[in-house]
Formats: structure tokens, sequence, C-alpha cells
């Protein structure tokens, strides 16, 4: 499938960290009303994210110079959470447009700058076609080659995140040296074409499938040196990570809102507790704020790690980027942990009833289960560990 989208109207002009987040917080409410039924019906959510790109949230990183409101990550990972809390997929979407927007910022040239921010500014998404079902997640078959005064690409990738509802293309594409840049393509380029076929059980409706590349021209302006950003100190791994962090931790959120709900309205209790309703029933009350700590620790984490990741981008440098890529690393474990453990104990403390295919509360599950695999935790252990015991930074990559 192969589509153009239009926007009928310009994206609003966000001015500050605390209208970010009231602007979020607004179209949370909406984005909450019908995720069940898009989840269900594995409806791509069109018109949600038009109005979350025209609401001017997808411009918040643009640098201040360029008429950005240039967000605190703490903020930044605030919106997300608070998006994905209401629609985990849609909270997800944005991941490679954010990751597109800083990495122009830190390798693209003055020229490129201002197109591509005016691009974001007017409400223009970038979607991803990043990753390849290839023998690792940074083994890159595609190819850019010259020709004449541009590039041509051809290539074929897979889990291309909101791509179906983008307006560019982010391609990463391997030059004829073997270095790793970032191209961009209109959604609708010749060559181009767009599947709908991402089948996964949990984050159905990412708007994400493959991308087959096939002889699709690129000019030489809307190529980007994205090796560049990897071979001197940035903080572009960690700001990458920091917000499928904050997309656990809104399905975290949202499993413990769903918890107390339905065991406040629905649940049955037990019938050795000897109380009258299931939320006075005192193991089921130790149980819940188990539930609770891990996701207060989760966010504490997440707060902590955009602090610090704030000292990276404004002062990038071995150390302040080592010490982001750690206290992120260190969040999106306590995230992932949290989204799993509400996600799966919401059923054991609502009992049976929650079960029913019409409450589709499992959706909360998949979505954790879905999202947490994007990269290992278990190496993020390993990271965080010989950074503390053995002074061994972390290498600089999408994934730390």
């Amino acid at each position: 499938m192969t589509s153009t989208l239009q926007h009928e109207r310009q994206a609003h002009i966000i001015r500050s960290d605390d209208e970010a987040i009231a602007i979020a917080r607004d179209l949370a409410i909406e984005f909450a009303k019908d995720a069940s039924e898009r989840d269900r019906e594995r409806r791509l959510p069109i018109e949600e994210v038009q109005a979350f790109s025209a609401s001017g949230l997808w411009g918040i990183t643009v640098p201040q110079e360029y008429g950005g409101a240039f967000v605190s990550q703490v903020t930044l990972a605030e919106v997300i959470k608070l998006i994905a809390e209401a629609d985990s997929s849609i909270g997800q979407i944005p991941q490679s447009h954010l990751y597109s927007v800083e990495t122009i910022r830190l390798v693209g040239n003055e020229q490129q700058k201002q197109f591509f921010f005016d691009q974001v500014l007017q409400g223009k998404r970038f979607g991803n076609a990043a990753t390849e079902l290839g023998k690792s997640s940074v083994d890159i078959q595609t190819r850019i080659d010259r020709s004449g005064n541009g590039y041509v690409l051809n290539g074929r990738k897979f889990y291309s995140t909101g791509a179906l509802l983008a307006d560019w293309i982010p391609v990463i594409a391997k030059t004829e040296d073997d270095r790793k840049v970032v191209a961009f393509v209109p959604n609708g380029a010749e060559g181009l074409t767009l599947i709908d076929d991402w089948s996964s059980f949990g984050q159905r409706t990412t708007a994400s499938g493959t991308t087959v590349l096939e002889n699709v021209y690129v000019p030489e302006e809307h190529v980007l040196p994205n090796y560049l950003a990897y071979e001197s100190p940035t903080a572009l791994g960690p700001f990458a990570q920091i917000i499928q962090a904050a997309v656990d931790a809104g399905i975290a959120r949202a499993a413990l809102k769903e918890t107390i709900y339905f065991v406040r309205n629905h649940t049955r209790p037990w019938s050795d507790s000897g109380v009258e309703h299931a939320y006075e029933d005192p193991l089921l009350i130790s149980s819940f704020g188990h539930l609770q700590i891990a996701v207060h620790a989760a966010e504490a984490l997440l707060q902590r790690a955009g602090e610090v990741l704030d000292q990276a981008i404004a002062n990038p440098n071995e150390t302040t980027v080592a010490a982001a890529s750690i206290a992120v690393a260190e969040a999106k474990v306590l995230t992932t942990e949290a989204a799993l453990q509400t996600t799966n104990k919401f059923f054991e403390l609502s009992g049976t009833k929650s079960t029913l295919q019409q409450f589709n509360y499992d959706r909360h599950w998949r979505n954790a289960r879905a999202h947490t695999l994007h990269d290992p935790v278990r190496w993020k252990y390993y990271a965080v560990g010989n950074y503390y015991l053995n002074q061994v930074l972390p290498p600089r990559n999408p994934y730390l």
C-alpha cells in the first residue's frame, strides 16, 4: 500500500514545557476513549495521529533558534508517558519521528536543519525504515548509491513504526564505504512501497509493517551522515531509549488504573477472606501495594534519567553521555519490569471475570509484552553493572 497524506491544518507551535504537558493531558483523555476498540479491530489511529501532530507535540524537541520549544527530557518523557497511558500504540508512533529530529539537530547541516525543522513545525511527520530482518538489529543490507547529483536507494525494511501515517520515511542505509546514513524519502515517492503487514499480538496499531525501496531517488540535501552521531559522544542513544522507557511506564500506569477500577467495581472477595468487598482483602491490598511501589519507583527513575540526559545534551562528552546512557538504562529496566508486572498481576487480583473478551484487558499485557521486546533489558543490567563495578563506559548505539 502506498499513500500520500495531506494535512488539513498547520500544527500549533508549543512554547513551553508546561504547555506541552497540558496539551498531552488533554489529548490523552481523548485518545483513551476508543483505545480498546482500535486495538480489538486493529484500526489505525489516523485521526488521532493527525490531532497528535497538529497539537504541536511532535515539534517540541525542535531547537528554540529554529522556532521550537526544545523542551527538557523530563518533559518529553512525561508527554510520551501520558499518551502511552491512554493508548500505548499512539505513544510509540512518534518515537522514530523524535529520533529523526534529534539526528537532524546533531548531524544536519544548516540548510537541512532549516528545511526539516520547518517541516516538523508545520506538522509533518517522520516515520521509520531502519531495522531489517537480518542477522541482528544493526545488520543493514539496504544500499544507497550515487546517481548523478543524488542517490538511489534499494532495500527492504521491517518494524517500520509509524511509516504508514508519515509524510517522510527516514531510511537507514549503507554507503559504498559501508557507512550508515539516513535518507529522507517523501511518502508517495516513486519506488517506495509501504505494506500494512504488522501482525504482532501487541502494539497492533503502531502503523508499522514492511517498507520496500526499489531504485528510489533521493536528492543529496535529503541525506544525513547518521554515523557521525555515534562516532563522537552524543546523547542520541539514551535519547532514543528514554522514549521507549516512557511508553512502558505509560502501559504500567494504565494497567494499574484498570486494576483499581475493576477490583473496586467487579471483583468478588475470596471466601476465606472474611470481608464483604474484594478491596478489603488484606492479601489483595498487600499485592496491590507492591504494584504501586514498583510503578512509582519506575517513574522516579524515569524522571531522574531525564534530568541526567538533559545534562548530557547541554554538555556532551564521554562522561556525561555515558552517565545518561546508564541512567536511562536503569529506568528502562524498571519500566519494563513494572509494565510486565502490573499487566500480569491485573488478572490475578481482578479474578476470572476480568479475562472476558468483552473487556479486552489483555491488550495491556499484550502491549507490554510486545513493546518491552524492543531491546533486551538483560544487556542493560550488564551495562549498569560493568559501569559501576569496572568503570567501563557503555557502547554508543541506539540501544544504550
